[in-house]
């Protein structure tokens, strides 16, 4: 199983793996109802083959369809991602990155969600991490 964050992909590439990562499998016909301004079927389909070849999609037969999955399990994607993030735009700085995301408008905490993160803080410290 790969590891590698999704650079180096075109942005079409990084579309269809956003909606097979947020649906956890998808049919190229799937993939095309949830893309902005999409192209046509057997374009999609030819990217998808693309991106099985690239090692990050698997596919599975069920009937006449073919149905995608990651190839990398989500939580080390997610984990690979950040790292990226973290080292390219914060300068390898976790603090940076989470003073960041405290400071976005959108992401505004209730108080548990604050609370929750405190202790994850705390378990990290006590972790040695």
């Amino acid at each position: 199983m790969s590891d590698k964050p999704p650079i180096g992909l075109s942005p079409r590439e990084r579309q269809i793996m956003d909606v097979v990562y947020r649906r956890g499998s998808a049919t190229v016909q799937e993939v095309l109802e949830e893309m902005p301004d999409p192209p046509s079927y057997s374009a999609v389909r030819a990217t998808m083959r693309v991106l099985e070849e690239k090692g990050r999609l698997r596919h599975k037969e069920e009937g006449r369809k073919y149905v995608y999955h990651p190839a990398v399990a989500p939580e080390r994607a997610r984990k690979s991602a950040l790292q990226h993030i973290v080292k390219t735009f914060f300068g390898g700085s976790a603090e940076q990155a989470a003073v960041a995301l405290l400071r976005m408008s959108d992401t505004g905490l209730a108080q548990a969600e604050l609370e929750r993160l405190a202790a994850r803080i705390e378990e990290a410290r006590k972790e040695g991490r």
